[in-house]
């Protein structure tokens, strides 16, 4: 092998330094700094009028000030924590459930697996708008209740996953090895099945994490999230459509702030999927 091959670093390595990843890191680092210490990037408050209302951006207003002349830069920031955190409990809702319906479906078979992606079927056939908002009907209006929908419609697509993965190990060399050896099934599913079909799931919950900001900013956009004036991105989107033509900052800013950590969330999933693959 050549001096050149040699002193190359692996494929695995290098993929974690491209470009468009390095950026998504920085993207996603950014909003959770946001929602993690939001003082640290702006002492406005996000409820207080700031400056005269309807202010277009500015070096003193980085996004200009909305109707009643609140910082609009300082609503983004400190609603990047109502945001996020929604997300991680909409991923770890559909994670959790899905994940642990789709092992066991997988992992035990026949008449168990039969009955529980039956059960998924039902719920794939809801369209994901239609489900989360019945959800939150149920629940009631606020940015946990839709984040908790926003988690029951990925349930369907983690199980599915999981169950996938479960199947493509469970008849693998190495486990069959593990019960030949005298394991037991819960301790064959924990050493060996588990740790070997979990990857996928985990690139689908950096992808789903996504999925979770845009569709519960979706549902704040409708009225069904953080009711007023609650400084929660799809209410800001929302709050600004009345003044697209003399406004446009107001809907145009935030949107490209949940569009950038959306594709942010895509391109990390990718890169996990990347590693998985090779």
């Amino acid at each position: 092998m050549s001096t050149a091959a040699l002193s190359r670093p692996s494929a695995p390595h290098r993929s974690w330094f491209r470009p468009g990843t390095a950026l998504a890191f920085a993207v996603i680092a950014i909003a959770l700094l946001w929602a993690l210490v939001p003082s640290l990037f702006t002492s406005v408050s996000p409820t207080e009028t700031a400056a005269p209302a309807l202010r277009p951006p500015s070096a003193e207003h980085w996004f200009g000030t909305d109707s009643t002349g609140r910082d609009v830069f300082a609503r983004v920031v400190h609603g990047a924590s109502h945001s996020i955190s929604g997300a991680l409990i909409a991923v770890l809702v559909g994670l959790t459930i899905g994940t642990a319906v789709g092992v066991t479906a997988g992992a035990i078979g026949r008449i168990v697996d039969d009955v529980l992606m039956r059960l998924v079927d039902v719920l794939l056939a809801i369209p994901t708008l239609l489900l989360s908002l019945s959800v939150v009907i149920v629940l009631g209006f606020g940015t946990t209740n839709a984040a908790i929908a926003v988690g029951v419609t990925s349930v369907a697509v983690f199980a599915r996953l999981a169950r996938s993965s479960v199947i493509g190990v469970r008849v693998t060399e190495y486990v069959e090895a593990g019960y030949g050896s005298g394991g037991s099934f819960l301790g064959v599913l924990w050493r060996h099945i588990l740790p070997n079909s979990i990857t996928p799931v985990i690139a689908l919950a950096a992808l789903q994490f996504g999925s979770a900001i845009l569709q519960i900013s979706t549902l704040g956009f409708l009225g069904y999230g953080a009711p007023p004036p609650t400084p929660e991105w799809g209410l800001l989107i929302a709050e600004g459509r009345d003044y697209l033509a003399t406004a446009w900052w107001l809907t145009a800013l935030p949107g490209l702030v949940v569009a950038l950590v959306v594709l942010a969330t895509n391109l990390l999933s990718r890169a996990i999927q990347r590693e998985e693959s090779r």
